[in-house]
């Protein structure tokens, strides 16, 4: 079983950056691949961004390439999302998410473990 907790949400005028983090509650990440997901208000879920545990390639959402960065804190023991230029667009309940898998997906119903969310808002 795998607990996530994500952290670093809040409210950002648009052009801010904001961080996320999401904490494997103890467990490593090894094995497991992570990604991250938003969902505004009357959307559905979507993809954000993923990070591979083989090779740590990474992939992002058209939207959010180039301004999003999905890493590993290694020291810390945390994947994090750095945002900036933000846009109040992003607005959205932040996922963090795990698959244990061949790969990783865009897919939300592919990942088998997911955080609570945090909220970002960003005005305009």
């Amino acid at each position: 079983q795998v607990q996530l907790v994500e952290s670093g949400g809040g409210l950002v005028q648009a052009g801010g950056s904001l961080r996320l983090s999401c904490d494997p509650s103890g467990r490593t990440f090894g094995g497991y691949h992570m990604g991250w997901f938003r969902q505004a208000p009357g959307k559905e879920r979507e993809f954000v961004a993923y990070i591979r545990w083989s090779d740590s390639a990474t992939d992002y959402a058209d939207s959010v390439k180039g301004r999003f960065t999905i890493g590993i804190d290694n020291r810390a023991n945390t994947m994090y999302l750095q945002m900036n230029s933000l846009k109040p667009e992003d607005t959205a309940v932040y996922y963090c998410a795990a698959v244990y898998a061949y790969t990783a997906t865009r897919v939300a119903g592919d990942y088998n473990y997911w955080g609570q969310g945090t909220q970002v808002t960003v005005s305009s």
